[in-house]
């Protein structure tokens, strides 16, 4: 890991109670983390400027190790972000790993469709959870390789 570039790391969750968590959990596992919480598709959106892709660059020259995307979300659903993601060519290497509580087959197949990087099912348990999270994010920031 080098401490020159910025760790940046974008969560997509409407759940606040999951999203603190979730914060809590990467904070203290990747310290030199800069995590963006967006509580929605639309802020997704937003925050990457995909209604107008071309000034994405401008915006945001750093782009994230990762995106820990919900999928069942107010506004702008979490496969319409993935989708809106995947298909933009200056976006479309960042991983996004979607973290849900949906088991529902077709969600699991429409998102390896659209090229996510990886599908998990929120544990219920409370430490489950807290465990999948410092796993999600070690892995993805840590050891992932990505392309420059």
């Amino acid at each position: 890991m080098n401490s020159l570039n910025p760790i940046d790391i974008i969560l997509v969750e409407d759940n606040i109670n999951d999203a603190e968590l979730a914060l809590r959990v990467l904070k203290k596992n990747i310290p030199a983390a800069r995590i963006k919480h967006l509580e929605d598709g639309e802020q997704v959106f937003e925050y990457f400027n995909l209604r107008q892709p071309h000034e994405i660059q401008q915006h945001h020259s750093v782009l994230p190790k990762v995106i820990l995307l919900d999928l069942k979300m107010p506004k702008i659903d979490g496969i319409q972000v993935l989708e809106a993601i995947k298909a933009n060519p200056d976006l479309k290497t960042i991983p996004i790993v979607v973290l849900t509580s949906s088991k529902e087959d077709p969600d699991l197949k429409k998102c390896y469709e659209l090229g996510v990087n990886s599908y998990i099912v929120k544990p219920v348990d409370f430490k489950q959870f807290m465990d999948v999270i410092s796993d999600i994010g070690v892995y993805w920031v840590n050891y992932n390789q990505k392309p420059v």
